[in-house]
């Protein structure tokens, strides 16, 4: 019986971590080599501006094809919000647009999907330490597969500390970069 698999992508770790541009789909065949199966589920997770500008909505619509156009991702999109910072050389407050809500529900489809009995693996696209908590319990507590994919030196030793497997993508990056 094959390992029923969920890939989950924070978006934002992805595109700063990496050295330059990729396409989704060769990332996800390579992945879905690495693991030795095909990945039941796909979910990208992300921010975006509202509304969002034309070439968003086209990459979204291409994310959620279907092979072998494209690599049929669950697209869960979040709001931009505001933050103001001060300029430390004049003083003067300026506005950044900053993601809010991607972490949040990146721990919670984790939880509710390994609660749902929806995976026996889930495959994380992310560096960030916050995660631990939910791959915490998700491995702990409801007995999941918790592989970890990532950039050397950009995930957070306390997530590589509960995963089963890493998969480090720079070795990689020739067979899915653009």
């Amino acid at each position: 019986m094959s390992q029923r698999t969920v890939w989950i992508v924070d978006a934002a770790y992805l595109m700063k971590a990496s050295p330059g541009r990729f396409d989704y789909l060769r990332l996800k065949n390579v992945l879905e080599e690495c693991c030795g199966t095909r990945f039941d589920e796909s979910f990208y997770l992300n921010s975006t501006s509202n509304p969002p500008s034309d070439d968003q909505d086209a990459f979204h619509t291409w994310l959620k094809s279907a092979p072998p156009k494209g690599p049929k991702m669950r697209v869960m999109l979040y709001s931009l919000k505001d933050l103001y910072v001060e300029c430390p050389t004049c003083g003067h407050s300026v506005v950044r647009k900053v993601q809010k809500g991607v972490d949040v529900g990146v721990a919670t489809l984790i939880v509710k999907l390994a609660s749902q009995d929806r995976y026996d693996r889930v495959v994380l696209a992310a560096g960030d330490g916050d995660f631990e908590d939910a791959i915490a319990y998700a491995k702990e507590t409801l007995h999941k597969e918790v592989w970890l994919c990532g950039y050397e030196g950009s995930v957070s030793a306390d997530l590589q500390s509960y995963a089963d497997e890493v998969i480090w993508l720079d070795p990689l990056w020739e067979r899915f970069s653009k």
